[in-house]
């Protein structure tokens, strides 16, 4: 028979890790999953093993780098059952290449066409190409291409 959270079998003798330790331990693990996924995700993947044997928000915040706003919130996502692939995607970042592939295609269809308003671009990109655009983005990249940027 197993322990439910940490998969040991029951009565086995887990060593006790030197506290001061555990940060350069973590560091190591999140050095080595860099090497097959994004920073984000990797601290992600430890916070949650971390909070599922127990350890404390602020404690996991401390050793991985993450926000305990963040913590918490894995938390959650533990207790309420989600472990659908949003958990470990990385998010934020720079922007991603598929826009930056766009903007070309973008310039190319505003030469062509008739559009009036910033907002009717945005509609164009969203209809055209599926991706959610600002109005003060197309803004921003209209300035850029009209500067030469």
């Amino acid at each position: 028979m197993t322990n439910s959270v940490s998969g040991a079998p029951r009565g086995a003798k887990v060593k006790n890790i030197d506290p001061s330790a555990a940060g350069q331990i973590v560091s190591r693990v999140i050095a080595f999953l860099r090497v097959f996924m994004a920073e984000t995700v990797a601290r992600r993947i430890i916070s949650t093993v971390l909070l599922a044997v127990g350890i404390d928000d602020a404690r996991v915040a401390e050793l991985t780098g993450m926000s305990e706003r963040r913590v918490r919130e894995l938390r959650k996502n533990i207790r309420d059952g989600v472990t659908d692939d949003d958990l470990f995607r990385a998010s934020g970042g720079s922007r991603g290449r598929k826009m930056m592939d766009v903007e070309k295609l973008v310039m190319e269809k505003i030469e062509n066409n008739d559009y009036s308003t910033q907002q009717e671009i945005a509609d164009m990109v969203y209809e055209e190409y599926g991706i959610m655009v600002h109005r003060s983005t197309v803004s921003r990249l209209l300035k850029k291409t009209a500067s030469g940027g």
